[in-house]
Parts: C-alpha cells; sequence; structure tokens
C-alpha cells in the first residue's frame, strides 16, 4: 500500500483559518510587504513565515484534517530531568544574590519519537486540544518538514495600524487564592521590561499599562496578567518591532541580556519554537496578532516536542518551581499522549 498523499498546507487561528500557500520566507522584512502571513519565529530569532491567499473567518473541514496518534507517556524524554532543573534554579538564586540578574525563565523540553510521523497531523491534535484544552491564541501551521500546535493563553504583541499591546503573564497556581507575593512582584518586574521593550519602537509617552495584575482563569489554573500598550513611531518596521520585543519579556528574565546568557548555560538545549513568537501578520492591513508561544506542540524530525519553565527569582522555592512547570505541562501532555485515535 502506498503512503497517503501529504495534507495541503493550512494554518488556522481563532476565527480564520488559511488556505492556499504562495511562498515561505526566512526574512521577517516580508512582514512590511504585503499579504497575510502565518508567523513562527523561534525564541532563538528563526523566522518560518508563510503568506496564504485565502484567509476565511472559518474553522478547518474535517476533511482537511488527517488523524493523531500521540506516543505514549512514558515515551517523553526531558530535557532538564527534575534534579538537574533544581540545581538550576538554586543557580540563578545564587546569581541573583550576586547581583548578576534579577529573574530569569528557567525551561525545560520534552520530546518523543511519533509512532507514525507521515499521518500524524497538527490539525488533528489542534481539533483535540480545541475541546480538551481551549486557548484564546490557539492556533496551528501545518507546513512540509515543520508543523506548530499552539494552545497558547498569552499575547505577545497585538496591532491595530500604529497602536501595539503585549499581555505578559507572570504568575501561576491552581486557583486565584494560590497566587503569591512572589507572583505579583515578579509580574510588576516584567512588566517594566516590556515596557521597556516597547518604548524603543513607540512614541515617546504613549506607553502605558492599562490593566495591571488581572487574575485570568484557564483550564487547570490561573494565570496573573498585564496589559501594557503604545503607539508606534510611523517608521517602525517588522524588524525593529521584533528586534525590541524578541525574545519575549516573560520567558526571558530581567534584565533580558543577562538573562539571556544564563539560560544559555543552564538549559541543555535550545527552546527553538517553544518560547518564541506564532500567530499572524496583516502587511495590508497594519493588524496583527502574536502569541507567545507557550503551551505548545511542534512537529520535526518524527519527534513531538513541548516546553514548559518557570519565572526564577530570589523567592523562589526550587521544589514549588519545579511544580509549577508540572502543572503547566500535565493536562496538554496527557491529551498529546493519549493512546489511539484522539480526534473521531
Amino acid at each position: 500500500m502506498s503512503d497517503p498523499a501529504p495534507l495541503a498546507a493550512m494554518a488556522a487561528f481563532p476565527g480564520v483559518t488559511a488556505r492556499g500557500l504562495a511562498e515561505v520566507s526566512h526574512d521577517v522584512a516580508a512582514l512590511d510587504g504585503g499579504g497575510r502571513w502565518a508567523v513562527a519565529i523561534t525564541f532563538e530569532g528563526e523566522a518560518r513565515l508563510a503568506r496564504f491567499t485565502d484567509w476565511t473567518p472559518d474553522a478547518p473541514d474535517p476533511d482537511e484534517l488527517g488523524e493523531w496518534r500521540g506516543p505514549e507517556a512514558a515515551a517523553w524524554r526531558d530535557s532538564l530531568p527534575k534534579p538537574a532543573y533544581l540545581a538550576g534554579v538554586r543557580r540563578v538564586r545564587s546569581l541573583i544574590a550576586a547581583g548578576d540578574v534579577y529573574q530569569v525563565n528557567l525551561c525545560r523540553v520534552l520530546a518523543a519519537s511519533l509512532p507514525d510521523p507521515v499521518t500524524a497531523d497538527p490539525g488533528a491534535l489542534w481539533q483535540h486540544l480545541q475541546v480538551g484544552n481551549p486557548a484564546p491564541y490557539a492556533g496551528f501551521l501545518r507546513l512540509p518538514g515543520l508543523s506548530i500546535v499552539s494552545a497558547s493563553p498569552e499575547l505577545f504583541l497585538s496591532r491595530e495600524g500604529e497602536r501595539m499591546t503585549s499581555g505578559p503573564i507572570k504568575g501561576t497556581a491552581r486557583s486565584a487564592a494560590g497566587l503569591t507575593d512572589k507572583d505579583r512582584a515578579e509580574n510588576i518586574m516584567i512588566v517594566d521590561l516590556v515596557r521597556n521593550d516597547l518604548s524603543r519602537v513607540c512614541r515617546p509617552g504613549s506607553v502605558a499599562v492599562p490593566h495591571l495584575l488581572s487574575v485570568e482563569p484557564h483550564p487547570g489554573l490561573v494565570h496573573l496578567v498585564s496589559y501594557v500598550s503604545g503607539d508606534l513611531v510611523p517608521t517602525a518596521t517588522w524588524r525593529d518591532i521584533l528586534s525590541a520585543t524578541m525574545p519575549p519579556g516573560s520567558v526571558s528574565g530581567a534584565p533580558k541580556s543577562s538573562a539571556l546568557r544564563i539560560i544559555g548555560e543552564l538549559e541543555a538545549v535550545p527552546r527553538e519554537y517553544y518560547c518564541g513568537a506564532f500567530g499572524w501578520v496583516d502587511a495590508d492591513t497594519g493588524a496583527a496578532q502574536l502569541a507567545v508561544a507557550i503551551r505548545s506542540f511542534w512537529l520535526t524530525g518524527g519527534e513531538v516536542r513541548f516546553g514548559t519553565g518557570a519565572g526564577i527569582t530570589w523567592g523562589s522555592d526550587p521544589e514549588a518551581e519545579w511544580e509549577e512547570t508540572r502543572l503547566k505541562a500535565e493536562r496538554l501532555v496527557r491529551l498529546a499522549s493519549a493512546p489511539g485515535m484522539l480526534v473521531p
């Protein structure tokens, strides 16, 4: 029996599906040209941009989706097992005590081989997550050689004309009662970082914080979220915007340059699409919606990968930070690992 025909390239985001792949680019300057693009940028800054010609306000049809059979739950490998993660938290706290940094987001990447990579459709996994873990910035991108499935709750950047907004998350618990003073202090610290990032491409005096420390419920947990907005300077290009804001402050640390150096030292593997940017940009209308690619899977090289992490401050307890990474991962990894056909 011959292998099944590959499914067509496509993308889906809240309220819209993209079809008709016209071109793929790795140059963010394309976002200032024309057309509407699906956007995936790694934490390390590598862009995969896909221009689709047909964007419709609907969801994919069932016959456009294939099947999903995830790995066994025990098949997942951890780039930073618990002893190494706890040691990393202690190392960050020692660097904070030394005055090298204030906060670092420390992450680990889970990976597993797919039972049948040829037929594993990210669109089917996305459909399953829509039921089991709905998220405001959910979406998927299906391209030859790379697929991404996101259940992200976090807004990285939205754009309406010259208005730019970011919604950093800092603070995670099973319920609002579990949020701590450490969570609130960390959120405010990252809000200051995001304000600084946006100030590099926004009009002086226009950057403001319309919402601070809002509690948002999501499946199985709550997040502490703030929103930062500003008006772009007329000359700001997408290269300028992304240079000023990538990687997202909520998943790097403060100061960002010091945090990135420490992340490079402590994390065992590159984050790749985890903690990058994922969404769409419409170069014709000046609109965009990019999520921070947390709670996200990506498929490449016959594997499915998923990242999880926590923000480390001086007030961090290593065991509690480890448990936060487990809380963020457990529901989604369980959904992706369920045996058999997840989508009828």
